[in-house]
This record gives C-alpha cells, structure tokens and sequence, in this order.
C-alpha cells in the first residue's frame, strides 16, 4: 500500500473516533491533587519512598549492570548485562521515583534520577530507537523478534517520562519517550508492518501519552496495535518455537476474545489499554470483550485474595475453577494489574464492582509482595506455604518491585473520580483532596480508621453553594465476597451502611453499588458513613476442589491467614469449626498494628504411629494476609478445614 494511503487510512480512523462519543463515564482525580494522610496508607507510602526505592537505585544502578547498559550503549561499547526486558526495570523506578517525590520531596533521590535520564537520553539512536539490548548485541536484529519486548520497554519509558514531567516538570526523559513513539509509529503503522506486542505495555502507555500531548496518532498507533492481535502475524519464540499464541493473547482478534487466556500479567496490561481506547473512541466492540472476559476472570479464575494466575507454568490462567493454594502463582504484578484494569472498567461503567475488585487486589493480593521493611519482595503469592516461602532481597526479572512501588506511591489516583453530575468516593483513604467539578473548585478531607474500623468522615467545601451529587461506594463484601458465585458467606445476612450529613439521616437512592446524595452542598457539610464490620466466614464454589470443606477469614476488605507456632501448632492442623466465636482486637505493636481475629480451635496432632490422629483445643490467631512472612519463614494457610476429616495426614 502506498504512503498515502496509509496516512489516509489513519486519518479516517482519528475522524472516526472523533465522531464517536466517548464511552468514559468517571474521570480520576490525580494524586498530584490528593494527600494521603491516613493511618494505614501514609506509613507505607513513607516506607516505599525509603527503604522500597533505595532497594530499587541500589539494584538498578549499583548491584546490577542496568544502568551501564545505558552508558555502555551511549558509547555504542561493551557487552549487555543481564536480561533482555531490564530497561523497563530502569523506567518503572523512575515512575516509582516521580510518585514518590510529589509526596515526599527529596533532593539528592531527583538529582540521581536527572544523572540516570542523561544516560538514557544519551542512549537514543539518531532515529528515535532505544533498547540497549540490540543496541549492544546487534542492532540489524531489532524488531526482529516480537517477544523480546522492545515495545514493552517503551512503552514503560513513556509512563516514567510523563510521570516524572508531571511532579518536576522536567522534559528530557518525556521527549525521549515521544521520539521512541515516533520512531515506532513510522515503522509500524504508518508502513503498515505488521507487528504483535509479545508481551503488552505499550497500548495503555500510548493511551497516556495520548491524553497528555493530545496528539491523535498515540489514539491510533494504541488502537492499531490492539488490532494487529489474532491475525497469525505473530513472530517469535511465542509463535514459532511455543506454538501458543494464546499466551499473549494473540489467539483471536481482541473483540472476538470473550475468555481469560495465558499469561495474567501481559493481559492485564492489554485489556487495560483497550479500556483506554474505548473510553475516547466508543467502540463496543472492546467492551462487549471485556465485559465477558472480566466475568470469566472473576466468576471462575480468581482467587480470594484479589490475586489471579494459579499456574507457575504460564505465570498465567489454568483451567476455570482449578485454583490451587500452595502453588498458587499470583504475581504480584498481575494484582497490580488487576488494580490498573479494574479502574479502567470503573471509569467506562460507573460501576461500584470493578472498585470491589481493586479494592480486594489491592489490599491483598497487591500489597502482599512487599514487605512492612518495604525492602523485600514476593513475586508469586501462594495462598499456603510449609514454611519454605519467604520474600527475597530481588529478582533476577525484577518487575515486582517497582511495579508495587509506584502503585503505593500513586495510590491517590484511586480514591476519588469526577463525572458531569458530581463528586465519587471509590477507596476509603484518609486524605485532602482539591476537585475541580464544572470550573468550580471543592476541597474535601476525608477520615477513617479503615480497614480496621469502619467510621468514615467526609467533610464537602465548595468554593461558593452548589447542587451536585456524592456518590460514595457502598463496599460489595458487605453481601458477597466477589461478585458471581465463585465464593459466598456462610451466613447471608444483608447489611447497610448508614449515612449522616451534618448529623442527620440522609435517605440515598443506590444506584450500580454507589449511595447517591443529592443536594446544595456547602462549606463545611459532614457525611459520616457508617460500614458493618464483622467477621466473615467465606466458602468456595463447589468446582474449586481445592477448597472443598474449608473456610476462609475476612474482615472488611481485609483477608486472612494463620500463621504457625512453632511451638503452639502447624497452620495446616488449625480447624475452624462452624459456628467458633472469633474476637476481633487491634493490636498496634503487632506487624505494623493490625485487627488480630482470635479464636479457640482444635489442632490436630499426628500421633506416633503416623496413621492417627488427637485434636486439643488451642487459641490461635489469625493475622491479615499481606502482613504474613514478615516473623520469619512460618508455615501458613488461608483456607482452613472446618472439619478433621479435611486434615491430610501425610500433606
């Protein structure tokens, strides 16, 4: 096809999708404008910003070769050190490094950050290339192989320059991520060259870079490379040696795809970019996709904790309801994936189910991979261990780390969003807030003991009296663990919040999981909300055979585990009986102080012989799942048998 053409083609694709209406219902307010002051959250913010980002520099720049790689390719000298993907390594530290220092301002940290950016921008060829990989191994090789993530790696540099822009207002490494766009942009779409990301990044990083210039080729180039999957253009160790396209979600067309396939992390990444498309094209055809591939996800293939992938192999999805505990994968990536994508979901529907399902993800699954030191790391989070698991210094493919270091840092891009109509609370996150709503500024505080309590204060002061609506999210788990029927309470008492303004009832209209208050809204008005928090006993669908005849522990958002006593009992011994009274007490010296739920159980002894068994009731504690591992490498277990014949003697 002919130059123009093409370009023609392209332009009709931006006319289209500016005729379109724009799916997008919730627009987020930028942590940039919030400040994070809650109990919960704030220490681990403080803790990501030292001790989690030192262990990042520390690794990038002096106990690993991936910022010589760098200056080794500005000098187009010496070999490459370590993996193929490790300059995305390098950017998700600085995106990390940018969240962090708009929260907590650190002069020597940004002055490091600047010396890494010139050895990057230094590395960038003539023609926009950047990959010091084939820059140091053979350069006539790039974009040979689909797999070897060089898409990947740009599109990373693209969110770590915008994000870095956005706190210092510093251009250098943005301007290096749009000349690295460009050069794909015109080797691809505009040659009309097929090409297949073998592992999904640059789609949702095209989409930012599209709201931040608002250059409608980073539109199209994220929408072209959405359709060049399914098509058998695929080239690469994925095509030609695994022979699984599947893997990258590369099997059928993104629109025709209606179940979750291979590796969890690669689609998450993708099908929160065709969120990002959908939100400003309005093509349904994305989101009659995603609608059913979310189902998939949640009725079938998730685990309680939030987290998904059960299957090493594939670091990805195995077969539905097959979710095995002790070899559960769920990397940590793939939960913060899980975050990304469920606000993207939440932003096209307004709907309260998709901030359910980050909310779960986040406090478990997610924040599970980092330590309370904020310097050690899980990269699969099992939902039992013998003892044998414990979080490490770093990884050879270092992707954890970082990845759940700029989630922490930007947690407040997840709390509040904005509509046409009103004001929206997602999360329950102590902070102050400055919302811009039809040109009229509100500021808002919110306060909370959440999770552990469930108090929360909201005071609303617009600039001068306005009428609008607050949607404030009513947590899911109050009725149902997940939406679906893959887990369900015991008990199925139904449970409401209350609401008060200004110390008065306030009678709401519940509308896709959110109160709506409606009314002239002033300086200074209170909602006070009021959540049920109780002790939930969580059973599984029969289908996931894992579970069978076993409870799990949650209380509000929070999952639980217990851990074992060396001396006291094994955690895989510990019964949880129907119908045990469960104390639930805050013990703020404990891991970072937490809700500990206590109860007395019977603990199975294996007698002598080994074919026998006796029971002695014993207290036991059960601890939030995140704050496991951190006394040590104990023995641990989410699901835990409500009778002994579940107990395995020789497990």
């Amino acid at each position: 096809m002919k130059r123009e053409g093409i370009i023609m083609m392209a332009m009709l694709f931006i006319l289209s999708a500016k005729s379109q209406t724009s799916l997008q219902k919730l627009y987020p307010v930028s942590f940039s404008n919030v400040k994070i002051t809650d109990a919960f959250w704030k220490p681990k913010m403080q803790t990501v910003a030292s001790a989690t980002l030192d262990a990042c520099v520390n690794y990038t720049q002096n106990k690993t070769g991936r910022i010589r790689n760098f200056e080794n390719a500005a000098k187009h000298t010496g070999k490459h050190e370590g993996i193929y993907y490790d300059d995305s390594d390098v950017y998700k530290a600085i995106e990390a490094i940018a969240y962090s220092l708009k929260n907590y301002p650190d002069s020597e940290l940004e002055k490091n950050t600047d010396q890494w950016i010139e050895k990057i921008a230094a590395a960038q060829l003539p023609d926009g290339y950047l990959n010091t990989y084939y820059i140091l191994t053979d350069i006539n090789k790039r974009w040979s192989d689909m797999e070897k993530h060089e898409d990947y790696c740009a599109g990373h540099l693209i969110e770590a320059g915008i994000a870095y822009y956005n706190t210092t207002g510093k251009g250098k490494l943005l301007n290096t991520a749009i000349r690295f766009a460009d050069h794909i942009d015109s080797v691809f779409r505009l040659q009309n060259k097929p090409w297949v990301s073998g592992h999904q990044e640059i789609e949702l990083a095209l989409m930012k870079l599209y709201h931040h210039t608002q250059n409608k080729k980073y539109l199209a180039l994220a929408n072209w490379f959405l359709e060049q999957r399914g098509h058998g253009y695929g080239k690469g160790v994925i095509w030609n040696q695994w022979k699984n396209p599947d893997y990258c979600q590369d099997g059928i067309p993104v629109k025709d795809q209606r179940n979750i396939t291979g590796h969890a992390v690669r689609a998450m990444y993708l099908y929160t970019g065709a969120a990002d498309v959908a939100a400003v094209t309005g093509d349904n055809g994305y989101t009659t996709a995603m609608d059913a591939i979310w189902n998939d996800v949640v009725y079938r293939h998730l685990y309680i904790t939030g987290g998904i992938g059960a299957q090493g192999s594939n670091e990805g999805f195995g077969k539905p309801y097959d979710l095995p505990n002790g070899t559960a994968y769920c990397e940590t990536c793939a939960s913060v994936g899980m975050v990304f994508w469920n606000q993207r979901m939440n932003m096209l529907s307004g709907d309260a189910k998709y901030i359910d399902i980050l909310e779960r993800s986040l406090y478990n699954g997610a924040l599970d991979g980092l330590s309370l030191s904020g310097d050690r790391f899980f990269y699969g989070n099992p939902l039992s261990s013998g003892g044998n698991y414990s979080r490490s210094e770093w990884f050879g493919t270092a992707c954890c780390p970082s990845n759940i270091a700029r989630l922490v840092s930007a947690l407040g891009n997840y709390i509040y969003s904005t509509s046409a109509d009103g004001l929206w609370i997602n999360l329950f996150v102590g902070s102050n807030a400055t919302v811009a709503l039809n040109n009229e500024k509100i500021n808002m505080t919110m306060e909370t003991g959440y999770p552990w309590k469930g108090k929360v204060k909201l005071e609303i002061a617009p600039d001068k009296k306005k009428y609008f609506d607050v949607h404030i999210r009513i947590p899911g788990w109050l009725n149902h663990p997940v939406p679906g029927d893959l887990y369900r309470y015991e008990s199925s008492n139904t449970e409401k919040p209350e609401i008060h303004v200004n110390g008065q009832p306030f009678s709401y209209k519940l509308v896709n999981g959110y109160a709506v208050l409606s009314r002239t809204w002033k300086k200074g008005d209170l909602i006070t909300l009021e959540i049920p928090m109780k002790v939930k006993r969580i059973k599984s669908n029969p289908a996931v055979r894992q579970n069978e005849g076993r409870v799990a522990l949650q209380y509000g958002p929070i999952v639980y585990c217990v851990e074992g006593e060396s001396k006291e009992y094994n955690s895989k011994n510990v019964i949880l009986p129907p119908g045990a009274a469960i104390e639930v007490k805050y013990e703020p010296s404990l891991l970072g102080g937490i809700n500990v739920l206590h109860f007395n159980a019977p603990v199975v002894t294996i007698n002598e012989d080994g074919l026998s068994v006796s029971t002695t009731n014993r207290p036991v504690s059960a601890i939030p799942y995140y704050s496991w591992n951190n006394r040590g490498s104990r023995d641990m277990q989410v699901w835990l048998p409500s009778q002994i014949r579940q107990i395995r003697i020789n497990e």
